[in-house]
């Protein structure tokens, strides 16, 4: 007769059994799989930031090394004011930056309310590569990137500061925009990259400078491993973009996830988180989010609340951007 106790065990073992065969014949089909390597980001400056991860990934080079490359595109750019350098500042005329990145071994850096520094997803790097954590915030932050040969820079343009002063004077507090990037200018949102090479690895990375006018010291959902970015690498991964308050509620990209390892499409998947939050969040028709998946088979997918959401799309075969079906237009 078996016990209560060993049978508890072997079923155990039995199910971790089923879940090890399952990966293991994932990965091997994206292995052989012609739609690799591949890479998505979110909003068009993706399509910049997907042909420098590209060069990468089309010589053969790592998922990792490309996404970090791609993002560190817009990071750069002061045009693009809610990333990186020229970024949009917070409600005390700060610009403060948020990052992290993710690769198929799990492995997992990140950095918030980072000042002075233009490429955060570097420093998110080295934190995963040089550090026994996973986080790393403000003044400890800043420490470190200094520490390993980064230099402080400022990031307030000229033309964000005269914009800031505006808002004091005319507005005073914050509010949250839909689609910020047809509102405000020449603008986009947070930019949130995956990408697999050609043997099947795949990585990603997610990086920002915020809501525009936000309250001093706050962090979105873009540094936080599970809601702005998850990867696993036996399955796929997601990267989210819009209010990340709603995110980090419903630990939206781990949820993208958690669904395609259950059968989902990267669509399906995509949709469902949505739908997560317009039961669980109220008055979230007032927000927008968009979610981005990308499984090891090499398919991906899209969803979000609003219309107007959108992302860049690079192969060998394909390079553009394509518009995510919304919620609110289905209903």
């Amino acid at each position: 007769m078996i016990s209560r106790r060993s049978f508890i065990t072997k079923s155990s073992l039995t199910v971790a059994g089923i879940g090890l065969a399952k990966s293991g014949f994932s990965i091997n089909s994206a292995q052989n799989n012609n739609k690799l390597p591949i890479v998505i980001s979110t909003w068009n400056h993706g399509l910049p930031a997907n042909e420098a991860a590209w060069k990468i990934l089309s010589a053969g080079g790592h998922s990792l090394d490309a996404v970090e490359a791609g993002v560190r595109i817009p990071e750069g750019d002061p045009k693009v004011i809610t990333v990186g350098k020229g970024g949009i500042p917070d409600a005390a005329g700060k610009v403060t930056l948020d990052a992290c990145i993710m690769d198929e071994k799990g492995r997992a850096g990140s950095v918030t309310y980072l000042q002075h520094i233009v490429h955060p997803i570097s420093v998110a790097r080295l934190v995963m590569e040089k550090t026994p954590h996973v986080m790393l915030s403000g003044k400890g932050a800043l420490k470190f990137a200094l520490d390993n040969g980064f230099s402080k820079e400022k990031l307030l343009t000229k033309e964000r500061k005269v914009a800031w002063k505006k808002w004091k004077k005319e507005q005073k507090e914050f509010s949250n925009k839909i689609n910020i990037e047809n509102v405000t200018e020449d603008n986009h949102d947070t930019i949130g990259m995956l990408a697999i090479d050609k043997d099947g690895r795949i990585s990603g990375a997610c990086t920002t400078s915020g809501m525009g006018y936000k309250m001093p010291g706050r962090v979105g959902d873009s540094p936080i491993i599970g809601a702005g970015l998850f990867v696993d690498g036996d399955i796929g991964g997601a990267v989210a973009t819009g209010s990340g308050e709603l995110v980090m509620k419903t630990l939206g990209t781990f949820l993208v996830v958690e669904l395609m390892r259950n059968g989902m499409s990267p669509s399906q998947a995509c949709e469902e988180a949505v739908k997560r939050i317009a039961k669980k969040i109220p008055d979230y028709e007032k927000h927008q989010i968009g979610y981005i998946a990308l499984n090891i088979a090499g398919e991906y997918g899209s969803f979000c609340i609003n219309t107007g959401f959108n992302f860049a799309i690079k192969t060998a075969d394909k390079t553009g951007m394509e518009d995510a079906e919304a919620w609110l237009k289905k209903l």
